[in-house]
């Protein structure tokens, strides 16, 4: 297995975590937003979206596309911080889906 082979498998799995920590926590969303809302210029969709939203149908979306085709995957990643501040002062900790997003911002980021 190739190193790039291991790190899409390593990454494959954090996308899994990610999804579980949405459904743990139960942010998980059942309908896909209006296709208008993905139309945002902000980052993160942050006009259109709840983070969440953003994190289950823009990130999950676009990095399984890119694990199951075999496309190089992207050399910077920094979600965790948006995700500590969406969670800041909700009743929700957010801490699981946190600590699964910094493990593909440093799988992604290289360190």
């Amino acid at each position: 297995m190739t190193d790039s082979n291991k790190i899409a498998g390593q990454v494959a799995d954090c996308l899994l975590a990610i999804e579980m920590e949405l459904r743990t926590i139960g942010l998980w969303a059942t309908e896909r937003p209006p296709q208008a809302a993905f139309q945002s210029t902000e980052p993160f969709c942050i006009d259109t979206l709840e983070f969440t939203q953003w994190v289950q149908f823009v990130f999950l979306e676009r990095m399984k596309l890119i694990v199951e085709s075999g496309h190089p995957l992207p050399s910077v990643s920094g979600i965790a911080p948006m995700a500590e501040e969406y969670f800041r002062g909700r009743p929700e900790s957010g801490q699981g889906l946190i600590r699964a997003l910094e493990a593909i911002d440093q799988l992604l980021s290289g360190s």
